[in-house]
């Protein structure tokens, strides 16, 4: 059953967070994310989260501007995830064609109770066909990339992120911590959104919510 910010569920054991990292990912778009799902809650109680990072290999990656990071684990040993995370940056251009990553998302995206996309991770989406005819969003500078990418997809262009019910895409960088709260809102109350948005002193402006202004689409 799908949990609705007026049912709020508090899980016996914490839903499992996997966010992908790879070289060339843009650095708010994962760790955006990271710090919301790993600061839920901490103020209430155990934690209702597990987020880890997860990379091709256990090797570090090289994030935009230089920044490493050493995944927690790497897609060979990752187990299933509740919520997925796929954050963007300009190495989704190059992943997007990686069969192996496409598969993995595919894989981790069946078992998962919540798919984010975060800026342009939702082109990974895209290339795995989960963004067949539903709507969808993205970074503006990509709109037509998604687009030619996942020709069946309504690409709106407006808004901080779309909700599909399972599959959630989001705009450009500062927008997956707008998206993030959003599915924190669906899985466990939009009270504890709130707690969240307000511990890390973050300005979340609901009203910026998915379907907003115009849109594209091939079909």
């Amino acid at each position: 059953m799908q949990t609705t910010a007026e049912t709020p569920v508090t899980p016996s054991a914490p839903r499992h967070v996997q966010v992908l990292i790879f070289d060339d990912v843009e650095v708010l778009d994962f760790a955006g994310p990271f710090e919301v799902f790993g600061v839920t809650g901490l103020r209430a109680g155990p934690a209702p989260f597990r987020v880890e990072t997860v990379g091709l290999s256990k090797a570090p990656i090289r994030a935009r501007n230089g920044l490493e990071v050493r995944p927690s684990t790497s897609i060979d040993e990752a187990t299933r995830c509740d919520v997925l995370v796929l954050p963007g940056g300009f190495g989704t251009r190059r992943e997007m064609h990686n069969a192996t990553v496409l598969h993995w998302i595919r894989r981790q995206a069946r078992a998962a109770e919540a798919v984010l996309s975060v800026c342009t991770g939702a082109l990974l989406l895209a290339r795995a066909g989960l963004l067949d005819g539903l709507d969808a969003t993205t970074h503006h500078v990509a709109f037509d990339e998604l687009a030619q990418a996942s020709p069946s997809t309504n690409v709106l262009r407006g808004g901080r992120y779309v909700d599909n019910g399972h599959i959630v895409t989001s705009a450009g960088i500062s927008a997956g911590i707008d998206a993030s709260l959003h599915v924190v809102a669906k899985l466990l109350g939009h009270a504890v959104a709130v707690e969240t948005a307000e511990y890390m002193e973050y300005d979340w402006n609901t009203q910026h919510n998915e379907r907003k202004q115009t849109s594209t689409s091939s079909r």
